[in-house]
């Protein structure tokens, strides 16, 4: 639970870990070495490859010899600069060293439960962003859409995907479209996934192995939700460059078991999931604890990316996605059982075809 929340804010921030607006500090040689000596700390416990935390201390160790951060007296520059030269040994594009205005609130004992005022924090962004459920929509030719930005603690991403799938019921084909969604929790994942097939079927979509217990849990379709299934109807997955941990593992699930086609461009490529460790008063490193393992594939999209089955720009994802359902709709709708859905079809082909 306490990795959920962690997660929460980064869904926020986007899939590079954007640092938010706020004021600058002026920082000191003092201040330097403590985050680094705390960074380097966290790392050796907890990073899932203790091998590349290696590399990386010493990586960081020459540039400090080498006096690289000496002129870096702003915090923003600062931590950019560390989160440059930690990815750069790690490649791992999770791993990202945060800067807060406000001091950084002291990390929670391990695997406690959030505090009243964590769990408040988290119920008030989930309210904002409606736990990153954007857009729900039925287009013309009876095609589902649905966009989601982000997998939410499941207290507020389930409510959301129930409403949103009893409104999508009755269409004949979905389109998701994942090409803003930055990741979140695991759970909220398997979620929207086990929406997608009957409550008979148990499929079992990932593993996540964890460095600091040694442990792997496993996230399968589950069998009971309070929502409306849509088993077995054609779904399309839109992508982007910026679809990103989270939002990967959702596509990449989803094209592993041949549930869904994916549209559009390859993914950012971050399959680690972690938490934050508070590595000085005003900063935060995201430390990958714990790495996808898919159970078919027995490996994951780290440094890759999922690849699309239908590779287009992330603009035009959308219109290839809904032409493709439209045409394939086209060939189950008869024009003399369904006069007024056929035409409807034709006029949106038609409409799609003189975009070209």
């Amino acid at each position: 639970m306490t990795r959920a929340l962690v997660v929460l804010a980064l869904t926020i921030a986007g899939a590079a870990g954007a640092q938010p607006k706020q004021p600058d500090l002026q920082i000191d040689a003092a201040m330097r070495t403590q985050v680094i000596d705390a960074a380097l700390a966290a790392l050796r416990a907890r990073y899932v490859f203790p091998e590349v935390a290696a590399k990386i201390e010493t990586t960081i160790r020459a540039r400090v010899a080498a006096h690289a951060y000496d002129r870096a007296m702003s915090a923003i520059a600062f931590a950019d600069a560390l989160t440059k030269d930690l990815q750069g040994v790690s490649h791992d594009k999770h791993m990202r060293m945060f800067y807060s205005a406000e001091p950084v609130r002291s990390d929670p004992p391990p695997d406690a439960p959030p505090s009243e005022e964590a769990k408040a924090r988290s119920h008030a962004i989930a309210q904002r962003f409606n736990a990153g459920f954007v857009k729900v929509e039925r287009l013309d030719g009876n095609i589902g859409y649905l966009r989601f930005d982000g997998f939410l603690p499941p207290e507020e991403a389930g409510p959301r995907a129930a409403a949103a799938m009893a409104f999508l019921g009755d269409t004949d084909a979905l389109i998701i479209d994942a090409r803003e969604n930055h990741g979140g929790e695991p759970a909220s994942v398997a979620i929207v996934v086990s929406y997608l097939y009957e409550a008979s079927d148990e499929i079992h979509i990932n593993d996540i192995y964890w460095r600091p217990d040694n442990s792997t849990h496993q996230y399968w379709t589950l069998p009971s939700l309070p929502g409306r299934r849509y088993p077995k109807k054609p779904v399309y997955v839109l992508t982007s460059h910026e679809t990103f941990s989270g939002g990967e593992e959702f596509a990449y699930d989803l094209q592993t078991e041949k549930r869904a086609t994916l549209v559009g461009e390859v993914t950012g490529g971050g399959a680690n999931p972690g938490g934050t460790s508070k590595v000085g008063e005003h900063f935060a490193l995201f430390v990958p604890s714990g790495r996808a393992v898919n159970p078919v594939t027995r490996t994951n999209w780290e440094g890759t990316g999922v690849k699309p089955d239908v590779a287009t720009t992330a603009a035009k994802a959308l219109d290839t996605a809904y032409l493709a359902a439209l045409r394939e709709q086209r060939k189950r709708v008869s024009a003399r059982e369904a006069p007024g859905l056929h035409d409807e079809i034709e006029q949106a082909i038609g409409k799609l075809e003189g975009k070209r």
